[in-house]
């Protein structure tokens, strides 16, 4: 207990002490970009004096991915702008009094850190760590501050830079003015952990698993317990004034009824959209691979056998569940993977673009890529039989309801690159990130379907290195031929 309450307090210590820095250059980043670029050989990064973190290593892998890429001027132009967005407008790093690492990251143009975004923002830097001392403290530093982060609230999933309060500060839940908004997603509990252990195992860095890692490892444990459901519906609930049917929950801030069969409860969605059925699938294949995760640092660095073994049984507890529970027999594609589902029987048959989805499980490594049951499920949500996939003159992929009707999310389209295992169906992913830019040579939020022009959100980090990310790893892959047939149309 005792240890429970510095941690609390030494984040609210932190957040005054770490970044007392001037935040305010990057507002008007995202009202440069906003409109078509003049000439692609200008870059549209912010200019060297403000950028919030430098990289040689970073300048150095952007220019040797422009040197490949230069048959595809578009494209190169494209990843040089989209590649360090995170570093250069959303990183912000410092040491704290007592030496540590500390690195709050905003989303982009919402200046708070989201646990999701911030986990998958930085994930592509981490291969670089290891060589490179500035973004391995970098990474380290998103690290801790998220495990503080969730010490202060597992319930969150996003968090202000001090205490400042925020417009949903009024919302009907156990609100502090640390938090930016309070809605609970398991994803959010699963990011960080993928995170920290893919650092480990790239660094060899094992100083992130001390105290504060067991303090936030139960906090995760406590809270998947809770919202099983099996005694009762568990300490969390949220409503909103709002008019937005899902920024608000039903049945008093609890949801729809569930019946405890084992899997875990996630009141919203990665899209911060309230679920219909609490039991969201792909979240819930991702918890399974999380608490492996968890399982694996306390059995070999803390030497905890008896923690590692509770996550160890409850990644079997909801693996088990999950094949029972979350497959329907669809007359057209065979067994899929249902999106929700409550354990009396109703199952939810879509895909929201927000990852973790299903089409992203085995980008996250959930599943394995050649399951057939993923590949049925990737066919159904790749097609108009998924409410929320969109086809049109300009592009086609699945969005959500949390933008509407007839706008593609790229991040849908670069998931479908990712998991896939045909170079033709790669390019047309690639060929269609590139037609839908808008001419400002970043990803967007989200587009519609017949006319790019008509978007969302101007910056948003994570997708704009999701994309660096995806053309980096086809690269690497050896693909480097087919992205260089990639014009603009």
């Amino acid at each position: 207990m005792i240890f429970r309450v510095f941690s609390t307090v030494l984040l609210m210590c932190l957040s005054v002490i770490s970044f007392a820095q001037d935040t305010s250059k990057p507002k008007s980043f995202a009202q440069s970009i906003a409109a078509p670029a003049d000439n692609i050989s200008v870059s549209r990064r912010p200019a060297l004096e403000e950028r919030l973190f430098f990289s040689e290593t970073i300048e150095k892998k952007i220019k040797e991915v422009k040197k490949i890429l230069k048959d595809a001027p578009y494209l190169a132009w494209m990843f040089e702008n989209c590649f360090p967005n995170t570093l250069d407008t959303t990183v912000h790093y410092s040491v704290t009094e007592d030496g540590e690492d500390d690195t709050f990251v905003y989303t982009g143009d919402i200046h708070a850190m989201w646990l999701r975004d911030s986990g998958a923002q930085v994930w592509p830097y981490v291969q670089f760590a290891k060589k490179d001392e500035k973004i391995r403290r970098m990474v380290r530093g998103t690290i801790l501050r998220q495990l503080k982060c969730i010490c202060l609230d597992p319930y969150a999933n996003a968090f202000n830079i001090g205490p400042t309060g925020s417009e949903w500060q009024s919302d009907y839940t156990d609100m502090n003015p640390y938090l930016h908004e309070r809605k609970y997603e398991i994803d959010s509990l699963c990011y960080p952990i993928r995170l920290a252990y893919y650092y480990w195992q790239l660094t060899g860095d094992d100083s992130i698993f001390g105290d504060l890692w067991r303090e936030a490892v139960g906090k995760i444990l406590k809270t998947f317990r809770e919202q099983q459901r099996k005694e009762d519906k568990g300490p969390y609930r949220f409503m909103r004034t709002t008019n937005r049917q899902y920024d608000t929950v039903c049945n008093d801030g609890y949801g729809n009824p569930v019946k405890p069969v084992g899997l875990i409860a996630s009141v919203f969605r990665p899209s911060d959209d309230a679920t219909v059925f609490l039991y969201l699938v792909p979240s819930n294949f991702f918890a399974v691979t999380t608490l492996r995760k968890m399982a694996d640092v306390l059995s070999k660095v803390n030497h905890d056998a008896a923690t590692a073994a509770e996550c160890t049984a409850l990644a079997a507890e909801v693996e088990r569940a999950l094949k029972q529970y979350a497959v329907y027999q669809h007359p057209k594609y065979g067994p899929i993977y249902a999106f929700e589902v409550d354990g009396f029987g109703n199952q939810l048959l879509m895909d929201d673009a927000n990852v973790p989805s299903l089409l992203a499980m085995a980008y996250l490594g959930d599943v394995p890529v050649d399951d057939p049951i993923y590949q049925n499920t990737r066919r159904f949500v790749w097609s108009e039989d998924n409410p929320y996939f969109f086809r049109g003159r300009v592009g086609e992929g699945i969005g959500g309801p949390h933008i509407g009707h007839d706008m593609v999310w790229p991040m849908s389209i670069m998931m479908r690159a990712f998991t896939s295992q045909s170079d033709d169906e790669i390019a047309q992913c690639v060929q269609m990130l590139v037609d839908t830019d808008n001419g400002t040579g970043f990803m967007h939020e989200s587009f519609h379907k017949d006319n790019a022009a008509n978007y969302t959100r101007s910056w948003f980090a994570w997708q704009n290195t999701l994309f660096g990310e995806l053309i980096l790893k086809l690269i690497d892959e050896g693909k480097a031929g087919l992205l260089r047939k990639i014009q603009k149309h």
